[in-house]
């Protein structure tokens, strides 16, 4: 039987002083930015309990479906993770806006990260914002 997840409070709290500093910056910059994006803990994502904002249900070409988040921020064992799930018209907007966010390494969707100085943060939250408007990839209504 799967463990329950932990409050978001119960998440940031439980983190080491360092990573709760940025992990909590990070966090009240994503509410400020999307204060409509409802954060929620999910599981998913490997060992590390996902934070996640704007929960949203997908469904792909394929038949694939399932329950996801827009904006996603993760602690790693060795760094950060910031998930941004929404594309436009030119493709995903991490991968498209890449050369904007800093010393960071990125993926299609994901922004990863060592410390919170090399992550350009009003670059990311800029991308955060759009996300609200665009939506999740492969959302359904």
């Amino acid at each position: 039987m799967p463990k329950p997840l932990p409050t978001v409070a119960e998440f940031l709290a439980a983190l080491p002083d360092d990573r709760r500093e940025t992990m909590t910056t990070i966090h009240q910059a994503i509410r400020k930015t999307a204060p409509k994006l409802t954060p929620v803990m999910m599981s998913g994502m490997g060992p590390s309990p996902v934070l996640g904002y704007g929960k949203y249900h997908y469904k792909y070409a394929s038949g694939r479906e399932g329950d996801w988040f827009l904006i996603g921020l993760v602690a790693g064992k060795s760094g950060y993770a910031l998930h941004i799930c929404s594309s436009d018209k030119g493709g995903y907007l991490v991968e498209q806006n890449a050369a904007k966010l800093g010393n960071v390494k990125t993926g299609r969707s994901c922004i990863t990260f060592k410390k919170l100085a090399d992550l350009k943060l009003d670059a990311a939250m800029k991308l955060v914002k759009q996300a609200e408007k665009t939506g999740g990839m492969g959302a359904v209504a």
